[in-house]
């Protein structure tokens, strides 16, 4: 049985065959959907989706980082990811500036654009990201991003968001403190590394990987786990795409054909958090880390995650960020679209550096 899981079942579960998962999760949950109904089904999907963050995320990350053995390459790339959270951020932040100053916003409207910005900003790592720990040779660089950027998500951006809030209403009497984000999702990061760091010393312990410390029959189960947890946030991925939301009108005003009917300044501000998140963002980090893998300062699977994370859309756990002051319109417009934009460009990225891996 164990023989069969190992070379049956886990194989077309892993790599690039995890990939049509994302079309199985939105071809099921439409036809799910008009049986019970689609708010039902999105109810059920966002438990799913704790369930694989809290269960199955964790344990594939600590087997990745026990299967490891975490030297200085590691770290390096570590530091690189730092760097590279820092980058995106300053690039909203400049971004930010240069369009206050365009839009000519001032006083409280100037302050819900910054926050606005700097928050979307922040990419899904956990479950499009995860698209790439599905391939052997990226589960280390694209673990290690995930656990990073989810520092960044929901642990220094929100700190950061509440020292500004609090300092807009520093002379308003009766402001309470926000609690924004929910114990679970502040927990989150912290307890990710948690497994991280506990993969990395009991290898660092034992100097095994998992199949020798279990056994074969123990490890093979804990493999099969943990192959799961790619096709199951894939499914998530897929089930949470809405055909409803691909609406002509919004996409003609997300591209600027279709100005005449705009009232304010909404589409404004979508059409300038999704250039940033979709072109500039990546555009700028291939700038630079193209000329640093072509002069072989960085390896090839750093150098790919790195290029595929820089497309990857934005989070909709921003949305739980909305009482600090983030325009609640703009950022779901932006979040749907960066949605359905970047997963195939994702999933296009993924397939063209999997099949060119041997030449990389």
């Amino acid at each position: 049985m164990f023989n069969q899981i190992n070379n049956v079942i886990i194989p077309y579960i892993s790599g690039l065959w995890t990939l049509p998962w994302i079309l199985i999760g939105f071809i099921l949950t439409i036809i799910l959907g008009k049986l019970m109904g689609r708010g039902q089904i999105d109810k059920l999907m966002k438990k799913i989706g704790l369930m694989i963050l809290f269960f199955f995320v964790p344990v594939l990350i600590f087997r990745i980082f026990l299967n490891t053995s975490f030297g200085a390459e590691e770290i390096e790339f570590s530091i690189i990811v730092i760097s590279i959270i820092a980058l995106m951020y300053m690039i909203a932040f400049i971004y930010a500036k240069y369009s206050i100053d365009k839009f000519g916003l001032t006083g409280q409207r100037k302050n819900l654009y910054y926050k606005t910005i700097l928050t979307n900003q922040g990419r899904s790592s956990a479950f499009i990201g995860s698209m790439m720990l599905g391939v052997e040779a990226w589960r280390v660089p694209a673990a290690i991003n995930m656990a990073l950027v989810g520092i960044a998500l929901f642990a220094a951006i929100p700190a950061y968001l509440s020292y500004l809030h609090r300092k807009e209403n520093k002379n308003k009497k009766n402001v309470k403190n926000v609690k924004a984000l929910p114990w679970f999702l502040k927990l989150y990061p912290w307890y990710l590394i948690i497994f991280v760091l506990l993969g990395i010393i009991v290898q660092k312990s034992t100097y095994q990987t998992s199949s020798e410390l279990l056994g074969y029959e123990a490890n093979t189960i804990l493999t099969l786990y943990t192959a799961i947890t790619i096709p199951a946030a894939l499914y998530y991925v897929g089930a949470g795409i809405h055909p409803n939301d691909l609406k002509k009108v919004e996409l003609k005003k997300l591209i600027g054909l279709d100005k005449k009917g705009e009232k304010g300044d909404h589409w404004s501000w979508v059409r300038h958090i999704f250039l940033m998140t979709v072109i500039i963002t990546p555009l700028i980090t291939a700038i630079i880390f193209i000329p640093l893998y072509m002069l072989g300062f960085i390896l090839a699977p750093w150098f790919v995650v790195i290029i595929i994370n820089s497309f990857l859309p934005i989070t909709s756990t921003n949305m739980f960020l909305i009482p600090y002051g983030i325009d609640k319109k703009s950022t779901a417009h932006v979040v749907t679209w960066t949605t359905l934009v970047c997963v195939p460009i994702v999933v296009a990225l993924i397939i063209f550096f999997g099949s060119i891996s041997t030449f990389l």
